[in-house]
């Protein structure tokens, strides 16, 4: 019999509700990432979720700014041991979900010691207990700081354009994610679409590598259209959902948060 190692009560706490915790990643910036995050979290919301937003883009952390907001507590003062995570919760009444803001224009956070991410990421996973769905809206590319929080969630959900090197880098991240976590549920979403018929396209073209070199098949979750309200929306800072509801890229987002809440 093979020997099973002891795993502590707190360390199944964090295994067990990983499952609501949803990872928004890419393989490079500027495909709409932290958009996307923020308007998954303002639609489950919406649906009567209740739901954090953890900004997760230790670098370049902008989830305050897309929101017009200057919050006085941040991942900043957690890392520096002055609050714990649980206190840089601060609510987006607005949207009525929660959010942890990174500290918008340091770069700082990125250069954490692993140890010290590690425990951020599992004191994230407990404060998952008090909420139905956490969306952690990861860095761009494939750093230690994004790896590691991605350790901990229970779907990844992979944005996509049609752009070729955005196609490459999402591969890239899925291959990655694969080989280190091969349970982790992943998915994607084709961002600034010209259409539903071109955003199949562009996922079948990244579905095809997935198929041929890693004999895996991330599910498509959904397609979001390309929508001039979503310029407006980011340069008014204020979210689509509340800005523009009923545009067609709404609609979409909409969609797709009620398939990952399913």
């Amino acid at each position: 019999m093979v020997a099973r190692p002891n795993v502590s009560p707190v360390q199944k706490g964090i295994q067990a509700k990983a499952a609501n915790m949803i990872a928004v990643a890419s393989g490079k910036g500027g495909v709409g990432k932290t958009f996307f995050a923020i308007s998954l979290a303002h639609a489950m919301a919406r649906k009567g979720v209740r739901t954090l937003l953890f900004d997760g883009d230790l670098g370049l952390a902008n989830l305050d700014i897309q929101l017009g907001l200057m919050p006085k507590r941040d991942l900043g003062g957690v890392i520096a041991g002055r609050l714990t995570l649980n206190q840089a919760v601060v609510p987006f009444e607005d949207g009525g979900f929660d959010i942890i803001a990174g500290r918008s224009g340091s770069g700082t956070l990125a250069n954490i010691p692993v140890t010290r991410l590690r425990t951020l990421g599992e004191d994230l996973t407990l404060l998952a207990n008090a909420y139905g769905k956490v969306i952690v809206d990861l860095g761009a590319g494939l750093e230690q700081t994004v790896r590691q929080l991605t350790h901990n969630v229970g779907t990844c959900v992979v944005i996509a354009t049609d752009d070729p090197a955005s196609l490459t880098d999402a591969y890239a991240f899925i291959k990655v994610t694969h080989m280190e976590r091969p349970g982790i549920d992943l998915r994607v979403v084709i961002n600034m679409a010209g259409s539903v018929r071109s955003g199949e396209r562009t996922y079948n073209t990244l579905l095809k590598a997935c198929q041929g070199f890693l004999k895996i098949s991330p599910p498509l979750v959904g397609i979001v259209r390309n929508d001039s309200n979503i310029r407006e929306a980011i340069r008014s800072q204020t979210p689509l959902l509340i800005r523009s509801p009923n545009c067609e890229a709404a609609e979409d987002v909409e969609a797709i948060a009620a398939k990952l809440m399913d």
